[in-house]
């Protein structure tokens, strides 16, 4: 049997990401790509024209996603939807590691990957203005201790996400148990 001879869009975004968490973006080049495609390394360009529109695809598709899940959250009870936000997060928890080489990216001659990477900053601005309604409504409604400042406990809770699921349990339970310590403590 021969080689396939294309791959998708979405193969080829899902390898890019694998490829830059585990050699970052200086270390990510199109013809690592194509040694992990099953396909002609030609086939990338019929989908983008350079690294950095590839790499800034992959960093939109990521946070766009994030965004989506994020959006429907029911934000009546503010702790369930903290609890349900830091789920999101924890199930794309790679996203701060993938997103940390976006100042990395010229876009002087790629107006795909400006254009991209503009949605990345405007979607970042989005959840965190989100996340910063809910912390002050939770802790305008008693849930939250008022003698922590708000970037504290945004700190700490954002620093959850990259806490090692050691013990190998489902993301559901892992997040649960992530928010069940952060909102109770580890005291008895």
């Amino acid at each position: 049997m021969g080689r396939k001879q294309s791959f998708t869009e979405t193969e080829l975004l899902d390898t890019t990401k694998r490829l830059v968490l585990e050699h970052g973006y200086d270390g990510f080049h199109l013809k690592l790509l194509s040694q992990h495609l099953t396909g002609a390394r030609s086939t990338i360009y019929q989908y983008y024209s350079n690294k950095e529109e590839i790499v800034a695809a992959c960093m939109k598709r990521v946070i766009a996603t994030v965004l989506e899940n994020a959006s429907t959250i029911d934000e009546a009870d503010s702790m369930d939807a903290l609890r349900q936000l830091l789920h999101i997060y924890v199930e794309e928890s790679t996203l701060h590691q993938l997103l940390g080489d976006a100042h990395k990216i010229n876009t002087a001659n790629s107006p795909g990957a400006a254009r991209d990477l503009e949605f990345v900053e405007q979607a970042h601005k989005t959840l965190k203005v989100q996340l910063t309604r809910l912390f002050e409504r939770a802790r305008q409604e008693g849930n939250l201790r008022g003698d922590i400042p708000l970037p504290a406990l945004i700190g700490v809770f954002f620093n959850l996400i990259n806490t090692p699921n050691m013990m190998n349990v489902p993301t559901p339970e892992w997040s649960k148990l992530l928010f069940e310590m952060w909102i109770g403590g580890a005291r008895s």
